[in-house]
This record gives structure tokens, sequence and C-alpha cells, in this order.
């Protein structure tokens, strides 16, 4: 059985505004309080894992012993079939030390250009979750939306690779969606689901 989280605060281990924003937006009608990693001053640590669980356990208990408290991190990539699996785990490492997507956008489409014109457009977005305590125990849960790669680049209102992303079976990509409606399918959405299932559950 599942550890409960039963605390006010949550560390949220990351410096990207949006990601702690839509963290704090899933977590909502927990009445939880989520603090970035980035306001606490925790420096980030060598995400050196093979895999989005992996990376995600790093940054959650190095954010829970640094912060004393617990902390929940989220470790997401895009992957295309095309480029098997690529940029995966690397996704943020491709918008370079700027961290600009579009850099990492235009690199994605120049790789399937590449692979030429009946490449597959199949891609998926994964999203690997960590609620991890101060004594070092861990909770890890992984979701996933399948869809596929767009270009150009489409809509203002997400972030990352969501410009570029259309889900199965929608016309619109997740920067085009209105934030409650990409919240109900996200790959971020998935992976909460089953967090919130195991590890909230007397907090409903």
């Amino acid at each position: 059985m599942a550890r409960l989280f039963d605390g006010q605060r949550l560390i949220v281990a990351s410096h990207n505004p949006g990601k702690v924003r839509e963290i704090g937006e899933l977590l909502s009608d927990f009445g939880v309080q989520p603090i970035s990693a980035g306001e606490l001053n925790l420096p980030e640590p060598v995400e050196d894992g093979d895999t989005f669980i992996a990376n995600a356990k790093i940054k959650a208990l190095a954010a829970a012993k640094g912060a004393g408290e617990i902390a929940l991190s989220d470790d997401s990539g895009f992957a295309l079939e095309a480029l098997n699996g690529d940029p995966g785990i690397y996704s943020a490492r491709w918008a370079g030390p700027t961290k600009d997507f579009s850099i990492a956008m235009e690199a994605v489409h120049q790789k399937l250009q590449e692979q030429g014109e009946n490449a597959s457009k199949k891609a998926a977005f994964i999203c690997a979750l960590c609620l991890a305590w101060p004594d070092g125990h861990t909770e890890s849960f992984e979701g996933r939306v399948e869809g596929e790669f767009s270009w150009p680049p489409r809509g203002e209102k997400g972030f990352g690779y969501d410009p570029v992303f259309i889900p199965q079976g929608g016309k619109l990509t997740f920067a085009e969606m209105e934030p409650s409606a990409k919240h109900a399918i996200s790959h971020r959405a998935d992976a909460f689901r089953q967090l919130i299932d195991a590890c909230f559950v007397t907090q409903k």
C-alpha cells in the first residue's frame, strides 16, 4: 500500500514556472500549497538516470532532503516513433542551455525531415511523477498520452513541446487547448490520477 500524503505544503522539485503552475492546478482540489524548488533556492541535481522515473526520483529526493519536507517531482518528455523515442529523457536538453523550446521543436522537425517524407509522425508525451519524503521513501507513477507531431508550431497556451503535439483524435495542439481541456487528457493528468488515487485517497 502506498504511503499517504498528509501535508499542507508540497515542494515542487522544478525551476520551470510553467510546470509548477500546471502541477498547482492539478492539485488545487486538495488544498495543497505548492512551493517550487526555485523559490527555496534549492540546487538542481544532476539528472543522470536512464528512465523518466529514475530522473524523477533523483529530483524528488534531492528536494525533499534539501527542504526537509515532502517533495514532488515530474520528469516528462516528448518521444517520437521515427526517432526511436528521442528526444525522450533528453527533451529539455534539446532546448539548449537557455531552455529555448523553439530550438528543440526545430531540431525535432529537422530530424524528421531527414527521415524522409514517409517518416511516422506518431508521438507521445510521457510523464513520471515521484513523491518523496525526507526519510528517503518514494512513490512513483508514469502517465502517457499518444498523438502526432504537427508542424509548424501552433498555440500560445502551453509550454515545452506543446505547440507541436496533437493528441490522438484531436485537431488542436496542446498549446491551443484551454488548460482545463489539456489537463483532462494529458500525460501529466494520467500520472496525477494514479498519484492521487494511491496517495491522496483520504483527502478526497
